[in-house]
């Protein structure tokens, strides 16, 4: 395998095909398109440009956003809104997690939960067009982008005819083909010590997600407080250290990685039970390990 490691969209992503530098550069070269696309460092990005318009006016978006969204969204009803784009509004604004944070948040910052709500994003299929309702607003696809161009660029050494590989974002990989001749297998990190494994899982062709307050988190008056905030609270989460998706998408199982982590484990196994094609390996505050009924574990 040739494999190589760049930084883009703010996250580390490790591509590994069986051939060829050049396929390499395509993959970068697409996920760099999605990154320019959906950033909110520039304002000349199409999320920029909607969220300057919030509760002013509906935006004209490229094909491919507005499907994006439209995904975005039925997976926040499908989570009652545990996921939601428009956590935009409130992060960084409310919980920014750098080695400097050092205070709860205030009041006045948690006033801005009141622009979270995905019912405020609306879309117009016929003029292709995305209106935030409220002044405020914004959204952000922090959690759903990297699986994305996950996908994407899978899908772009697919065409150009690459048969074995891996596209790793940060902890939300997509396999294709086979590793040496047999199906991929996948490492879980053991939360108290990322740098190891607790776990392997054959996945052949599929794309797996894992997030847990290990990888991002802040010290508070000597407390651990998790980077993912549960939405309707404005609070971080507690109750688990690991929460790893298996499905056929990475867009998929990077978005519910999070909504998983805030319903904790009865909730989320009940969840992902009800579904289709997706499992899911949940690991609590206790290290006791739960799997959901459709996986070989």
């Amino acid at each position: 395998m040739i494999s190589r490691i760049v930084k883009l969209m703010g996250n580390r992503f490790v591509i590994s095909v069986d051939q060829g530098e050049e396929h390499i550069d395509a993959a970068i070269e697409e996920i760099s398109r999605i990154e320019a696309l959906l950033t909110t460092y520039s304002d000349n990005s199409v999320t920029s440009k909607v969220n300057a318009m919030a509760g002013i006016q509906a935006v004209e978006v490229p094909e491919e956003f507005l499907q994006l969204v439209t995904r975005a969204q039925r997976i926040s009803e499908l989570t009652l809104g545990l996921f939601d784009l428009s956590y935009g509004s409130i992060d960084k604004r409310l919980w920014n997690f750098d080695k400097n944070l050092s205070i709860l948040p205030s009041k006045e910052a948690k006033q801005n939960l009141k622009l979270v709500n995905y019912k405020n994003i609306q879309i117009d299929q016929e003029k292709s067009t995305v209106f935030l309702k409220e002044k405020g607003m914004r959204i952000g696809f922090g959690g759903i982008g990297k699986g994305y161009a996950a996908d994407k660029a899978v899908a772009i050494l697919k065409q150009r005819g690459v048969k074995n590989g891996v596209v790793n974002a940060s902890g939300d990989l997509k396999t294709w083909g086979r590793c040496d001749g047999k199906p991929w297998t996948i490492s879980i990190a053991d939360p108290d010590a990322p740098q190891y494994p607790f776990s392997q899982l054959e996945v052949g062709e599929m794309a797996v997600a894992t997030s847990g307050p290990y990888e991002k988190y802040a010290i508070i008056n000597g407390k651990r407080y998790s980077h993912t905030i549960d939405p309707r609270s404005g609070l971080p989460i507690s109750g688990l250290k690991s929460v790893t998706v298996i499905c056929p998408h990475a867009e998929l199982a990077d978005a519910m990685t999070t909504p998983l982590s805030i319903l904790g484990v009865k909730d989320g196994l009940n969840l992902i039970n009800q579904m289709n094609q997706i499992a899911c390996i949940l690991v609590d505050d206790h290290n006791r390990v739960y799997t959901s009924n459709n996986i070989r574990a």
